[in-house]
């Protein structure tokens, strides 16, 4: 059976900071102690130079007669600062010409009542090399010491706050990275949703949390693909079973010996039939199992305006001769019909502009129609929704699902669709396309 440290490892994101904040306290207290080891493995006691002058004061002190005994105490309990009494002052190490700092301040901590001298540095098998000093006392006579040095700066505290200094940035940014990595994750696996399409499911990995919403995200996912896939096969039936009633009744139409009474059923047939397809081409509207193609869209919209013209339509197109996207021409050839039809209804004529804007290309179709308010632009995109105050649409010219369907498709080759005011009055409709690669295509 192999060991998993990780089933013993908290498995929420509280538990494992705070395992973080323990583990990371102790390595640095570790750290603090092996620093402080490491700088008294050779010397078991720390001295400074309050203690050296705090011990001369004592031995000042106390009588003549006894210092001796004294210094001898002193001397084991304080081996590093060899402590002696000298009758006079030492003539065979000469004076420093130059006292470093650490005299100079020993000297200012006793004050004008003790002689200091700085002699030779001295050395000393049980410590290393530090000031050796003579020192008079108020009485005349003189003690010889070694005044430590100041302990480096680089000691067990330093050590100690470098690693603190280190230690809580990485664990705040790892508390940050464990918090905000799942997080993009979510927001790209909802930005990259398609209902139509594969569904990669988010990986369910990381502390209890976060599994818990990856594993309600997937779910949630898949009801959602349930539910879409349900409504296309319910209107696909409801499709087939409209079909077949209005087939019957156009047949029933050829019966009727009234002309004019056959055309109106015939042209409120024909609405039906168009009102269905409709729906259906918007709830519809996916691009599983197909490729983008090469599109010359100066072609296409070319061909589409010679379309209208045909029928006596106002149309004209003003672009380059050729610009090849990748796109479904299909899809792509009914939302452009669809904006120009409206342009062409509601405005009376239609000018097509194409225009090269790296990276993208920009479609305006424009009209000379009353165009749409500002607050009504962005509804004017829901399905079933009609600009009759401002565009004058009637029961006939329209189901409101033109501009829906118009910007599903475009919005599914990565484009968009915007309706904007054109001076002194009209709509442009703009359409701006990516120029991208085949797999930034649905």
């Amino acid at each position: 059976m192999r060991f998993d440290i990780r089933a013993y490892l908290p498995n929420r994101v509280s538990g494992q900071i705070v395992a973080l904040l323990i583990a990371s306290l102790i390595a640095s207290h570790a750290v603090l102690t092996a620093s402080f080891l490491y700088y008294r493995r050779d010397d078991p006691h720390q001295y400074f130079p309050d203690q050296f002058a705090t011990l001369i004061e004592l031995i000042s002190a106390n009588p003549v007669d006894r210092r001796a005994d004294l210094v001898a105490s002193v001397s084991r309990a304080f081996p590093r600062f060899e402590l002696a009494l000298v009758p006079n002052p030492p003539v065979t190490a000469p004076p420093l010409a130059s006292p470093d700092q650490a005299v100079e301040a020993f000297a200012h901590r006793m004050g004008p009542s003790y002689r200091v001298i700085g002699l030779a540095s001295g050395h000393s098998p049980r410590s290393p090399a530090g000031e050796r000093v003579t020192i008079g006392l108020q009485d005349g006579q003189f003690v010889s010491g070694q005044l430590a040095p100041p302990p480096p700066w680089f000691g067990p505290g330093t050590i100690f706050l470098i690693v603190v200094l280190i230690s809580m940035p990485l664990l705040g940014v790892w508390a940050a990275l464990g918090l905000t990595g799942p997080l993009r994750s979510f927001a790209l696996a909802a930005e990259n949703f398609d209902p139509n399409g594969q569904i990669a499911p988010v990986p369910e990995r990381g502390p209890q949390e976060v599994r818990v919403v990856a594993r309600a995200l997937n779910q949630m996912r898949e009801r959602i693909k349930g539910l879409i896939d349900d409504r296309t096969r319910m209107l696909a039936a409801v499709s087939h079973d409209l079909r077949t009633p209005i087939t019957r009744l156009r047949l029933r139409c050829e019966f009727i010996d009234d002309e004019s009474t056959r055309t109106k059923i015939l042209e409120e047939l024909a609405h039906m039939e168009s009102m269905v397809e409709s729906v259906l081409h918007f709830l519809r509207n996916s691009q599983t199992g197909r490729q983008a193609v090469a599109l010359d869209l100066a072609t296409s919209l070319q061909a589409i305006c010679d379309q209208f013209a045909d029928t006596g339509r106002e149309v004209a197109y003003h672009g380059p001769d050729h610009v090849v996207i990748r796109a479904h021409p299909e899809d792509l050839h009914r939302a452009l019909t669809n904006l120009i039809d409206n342009a062409v209804r509601h405005g009376g004529k239609a000018d097509v502009k194409l225009k090269l804007t790296q990276p993208t290309v920009t479609i305006a179709i424009e009209d000379d129609g009353p165009g749409i308010p500002d607050a009504h632009k962005q509804a004017m995109f829901e399905p079933f929704v009609r600009g009759d105050a401002a565009r004058g649409m009637n029961d006939k010219t329209g189901f409101g699902l033109g501009l829906s369907i118009s910007r599903a498709v475009i919005a599914a080759h990565r484009g968009t669709l915007t309706l904007l005011d054109r001076q002194p009055h009209g709509l442009v409709a703009q359409v701006i396309l990516p120029q991208a690669e085949p797999e930034t295509l649905h």
